[in-house]
């Protein structure tokens, strides 16, 4: 009779105070690197891409401060990660904090050698230039990906202060790269003020879907994650969760805040609705702690990753 598989295990509350152990995500063993895990969380504390209000890079430390009040069990959906997934905190990406394209070659290697691993990451970011590494190097193994966006902003810009990479221009070069297939691309939650009247086209016009945030008022959006996943189909995906896409009544420790988002219920339900897709990472990127002052929106991306584990494949349901 085969051995039952052992599957590393949070932290339990009633082990450990919450407010003691491990200094991990959701105070899982640390481990040294991606080999033997089906799934890692992984730190990149880089804020020199951004171009707004610095402070991403305190994100990873402050996600995983508040993870220590999640629990192992997903109530809604019955996902249990813990019981069918060899997790562990990987630690943080050594970025140069002194010059950003030197740090996108850090990303990207590292990314490589999880890919290579055959591990899904779950990324605590740092501000939105790092998509474009880790897409980089999840596309040199799984071809063009397909993308669920969730942001205030587009991405797309071609550049800024003359600069082809930052956080404001990921997507349009992923796309131009082909690491994404823009055919199963969608953009969730735009709004705001832009510099033309054509911010948001760039993307439709290569053949992603883009809902806007007026698009999501006042409404579930279960339908459309039900349309998404009937339109993606069959093939890898990656979701790419900036925090400001939601309201900044429920996430104010961000960079570029813009009034009118999504609510934490719609954040739940994109995530929740990606199950039953080839999930094989994701992100949740530009939490700045310096204007969290009530760690909320540190409190609310640690749930928010956890839910994107809870969607990935493979993942047991009790």
């Amino acid at each position: 009779m085969a051995d039952t598989p052992t599957f590393n295990q949070p932290l339990g509350g009633n082990v450990m105070p919450r407010f003691g152990g491990h200094a991990t995500m959701m105070r899982l063993p640390a481990a040294p690197g991606p080999q033997g895990l089906d799934a890692c969380f992984v730190g990149v504390p880089l804020d020199i891409g951004t171009s707004n209000r610095a402070g991403a890079r305190f994100g990873p430390r402050q996600i995983r401060a508040e993870s220590s009040l999640l629990r192992p069990y997903n109530m809604a959906t019955r996902a249990a990660p813990f019981d069918s997934l060899q997790v562990a905190d990987i630690g943080d990406v050594a970025i140069n904090t002194f010059n950003l394209a030197d740090s996108v070659e850090r990303i990207e290697a590292a990314y490589d050698a999880i890919a290579a691993a055959g591990c899904k990451p779950l990324t605590l970011g740092g501000d939105h230039t790092i998509v474009l590494p880790i897409l980089r190097a999840l596309a040199k193994v799984h071809g063009p990906l397909g993308i669920v966006h969730v942001d205030a902003h587009a991405d797309i810009n071609d550049t800024m202060f003359g600069e082809k990479v930052a956080h404001g221009t990921p997507f349009r070069r992923a796309i131009e790269e082909g690491l994404i297939d823009a055919s199963r691309m969608t953009q969730i939650g735009l709004r705001g003020t832009g510099y033309i009247a054509e911010e948001f086209d760039w993307t439709r016009s290569r053949g992603a879907r883009v809902v806007p945030v007026e698009e999501c008022w006042y409404r579930s959006l279960a339908p459309l994650m039900g349309e998404i996943r009937e339109s993606f189909g069959p093939g890898p995906v990656y979701i790419s969760f900036d925090i400001d896409g939601l309201d900044p009544a429920f996430a104010p420790g961000t960079g570029t805040p813009e009034i009118g988002g999504l609510t934490t219920i719609q954040g739940l339900e994109i995530i929740r609705g990606c199950h039953g897709l080839d999930v094989i990472g994701g992100d949740l990127v530009e939490v700045a702690p310096p204007y969290d002052a009530s760690g909320n929106t540190s409190l609310l991306a640690a749930n928010l990753l956890f839910e994107m584990l809870c969607v990935l494949p493979g993942v047991a349901r009790r």
